[in-house]
């Protein structure tokens, strides 16, 4: 039996973790030191990620083009959130405007390259007329 890894759920995946990982870290910011675990300004740590989740992005989207050829959509989408993710690495002070659309953006990317593998692959196992021989 081959197993096959979802790249599209694991991109979904992740980029909803580093949503969630944005939205919460200020509420919790206060209760980290006591546990000596030091997380603020830590550009290295959300760097990583971000670059993580692109390569992870990429991947999937090239696994994806090479069974539906329509990449250029999610690519869009995906490189278009990615570059909000990079504002916002730089503009701090617009994280919270920019976080959402950026997410939006990479999930809406991983959507769509699964919908169109799905409907490659509907195409491909859709069984064809048999000739009339009369």
């Amino acid at each position: 039996m081959k197993y096959r890894i979802n790249w599209d759920a694991i991109g979904i995946s992740a980029s909803v973790a580093c949503a969630i990982h944005c939205g919460i870290l200020p509420l919790v910011l206060t209760s980290l030191p006591f546990f000596g675990v030091n997380l603020i300004g830590n550009s290295g740590f959300e760097s990583f990620m971000i670059l993580l989740a692109f390569f992870i992005g990429l991947f999937s989207l090239r696994h994806g083009y090479r069974r539906h050829r329509r990449g250029l959509t999610p690519l869009l989408f995906l490189a278009s959130g990615f570059l909000l993710l990079f504002a916002r690495q730089v503009w701090h002070q617009y994280e919270l405007r920019l976080l959402p659309f950026a997410v939006i953006l990479i999930v809406a990317a991983h959507l769509l390259n699964i919908r169109f593998s799905m409907a490659s692959h509907a195409d491909r196992v859709k069984p064809k007329p048999s000739p009339n021989l009369i």
